[in-house]
């Protein structure tokens, strides 16, 4: 039978091309892993609140659900160590909007300052009806709305002494 020898050149090419496809797959994650070896200090989500002098934040701050995204009007966010918006379970916050990436925004606090951050999501995030991109600092009262969900970041004013 001639077929015999046909069948072991197919088998070993089909090896070889096995041996490539798994191959270049290690050397895509491997070239990944050593891109995201060394995150930037910020990425992580969780930011320590710290004031100008290394003392506490001057003040808190929450994110208040406007409406959209499948959460309640009204509810109530602690930006304290950082939160992440989107789809994915992963997400801090858990919204259903069709608009909105599996991690497509955070908010966070660096010194005495919040800040949001649209973590390159497909369809952007806007801040006070205005798109953007990268991080932009957060002032009270403003609004950020993720597809038709809509947030408003808000600072818990200190109580003076009297």
């Amino acid at each position: 039978m001639d077929s015999e020898p046909i069948a072991v050149v197919l088998q070993f090419g089909f090896l070889a091309v096995l041996y490539l496809f798994l191959l270049w797959v290690s050397r895509s994650a491997l070239r990944e892993l050593r891109r995201t070896s060394q995150p930037a200090p910020e990425a992580t989500g969780l930011h320590q609140a710290v004031g100008p002098r290394g003392g506490a934040a001057a003040r808190d701050a929450h994110a208040v659900v406007l409406g959209g995204g499948g959460l309640q009007a009204g509810e109530r966010f602690d930006l304290f160590g950082g939160l992440s918006i989107g789809r994915s379970g992963d997400a801090d916050v858990r919204i259903t909007d069709r608009y909105a990436s599996s991690i497509h925004a955070r908010l966070y606090s660096r010194g005495s300052s919040y800040y949001v951050e649209d973590m390159n999501s497909t369809n952007g995030t806007f801040l006070n009806g205005a798109p953007f991109e990268g991080e932009r600092p957060l002032s009270d009262l403003d609004t950020i709305r993720i597809g038709d969900t809509e947030l408003r970041f808000e600072l818990d004013v200190p109580e003076m002494d009297s």
